[in-house]
């Protein structure tokens, strides 16, 4: 179908058609100017948190406590920042039409106009930290890109298929920390208890608010819509909690929540509320190390402007 020939709502009509019949939207295909904007917005978020996600990490390379667990939280660095380099790359083919590439999604970071998730602006403190992260962080992540497996945008689901993959290793990683922590000494065990105590609210801010009226947007609708994703935040936090409640609590870890309990009823946990304004704050650049892990982007992209230029140059023909 010629869809130049068609009016902006014959397009639009056609284009609703083929998400209802789950067909999958590439790049080049005409799409809503609703439907770009809100990719944009989420796979570039996503693919910078892939990047700002591993200076938590990052900086526990050098302290880890053996050869093995430092070789494998390297490897892990090294998979964080691949699968962010092919989300952008991903966005970047979005932002054609606009006349934007990736300079413009790291000036938008840099000023604060590009958000990530609020897990990573948090500081890490120990060891535990480190297991805390690949476990639950990465286990909460993976439900979230699990559920967009299925993602309308061919792309962005293709992306995700290897990403999820690499994920799984990356949680049993995390697992594996945790789970020699809680068999270890007593101040292996009391590390691991204060770091869930301090990961635990960031955790459920993690899937983000529930309902449009405490966002004030209506973001959840549109991407739901448009079948970018299938479940709601609440529905994939519900999740998570009931496939790691009672992991955590096997370890002999307690839950840093004296409200969490599981309702018969309604089939749903409930639980203390994250602080919201907090969450605002932390997304906002305004979190305990948020600043830092920014000015050490800076300072990469600036001093590795070099190889950026050069690559351009060997990949522009000469006349």
């Amino acid at each position: 179908m010629d869809m130049h020939a068609l009016s902006e709502e014959e397009k639009q009509h056609v284009f609703m058609e083929r998400i209802i019949n789950n067909e999958k939207i590439e790049a080049d295909d005409w799409m809503p100017t609703e439907y770009r904007d809100t990719l944009i917005k989420l796979i570039s978020m996503h693919g910078i948190s892939e990047i700002m996600g591993a200076l938590p990490e990052k900086e526990w390379v050098p302290r880890a406590p053996s050869l093995q667990r430092k070789l494998s939280i390297m490897a892990k660095v090294q998979d964080e920042m691949g699968h962010g380099q092919l989300l952008l790359r991903v966005t970047e083919d979005l932002l054609k039409p606009y006349g934007k590439d990736r300079q413009d999604i790291m000036e938008d970071l840099f000023s604060g106009r590009l958000k990530f998730h609020n897990v990573f602006h948090m500081p890490t403190k120990t060891w535990a930290d480190a297991g805390m992260i690949a476990w639950l962080v990465d286990g909460a992540a993976i439900m979230t890109q699990t559920n967009m497996l299925n993602a309308s945008y061919g792309p962005y689901a293709r992306a995700l298929h290897r990403i999820c993959a690499e994920e799984v290793f990356h949680a049993q990683h995390g697992e594996s920390i945790v789970m020699a922590m809680a068999e270890g000494t007593v101040a292996q065990k009391e590390m691991l208890q204060d770091s869930l105590n301090r990961w635990w609210e960031s955790l459920l801010m993690f899937f983000g608010p529930a309902t449009k009226e405490t966002t004030g947007t209506s973001k959840q609708d549109i991407t739901i819509k448009y079948k970018i994703r299938s479940k709601t935040n609440e529905e994939l936090r519900q999740k998570f909690l009931t496939k790691y409640i009672p992991r955590i609590q096997a370890l002999g870890l307690i839950i840093p929540d004296p409200a969490l309990a599981f309702n018969e009823a309604e089939g749903i946990w409930e639980y203390t509320q994250p602080d919201w304004k907090k969450f605002k704050e932390i997304i906002s650049n305004k979190g305990p190390r948020s600043q830092e892990r920014l000015r050490l982007r800076k300072i990469s992209y600036s001093e590795n402007a070099w190889v950026r230029k050069a690559l351009q140059e060997s990949f522009t023909p000469s006349s």
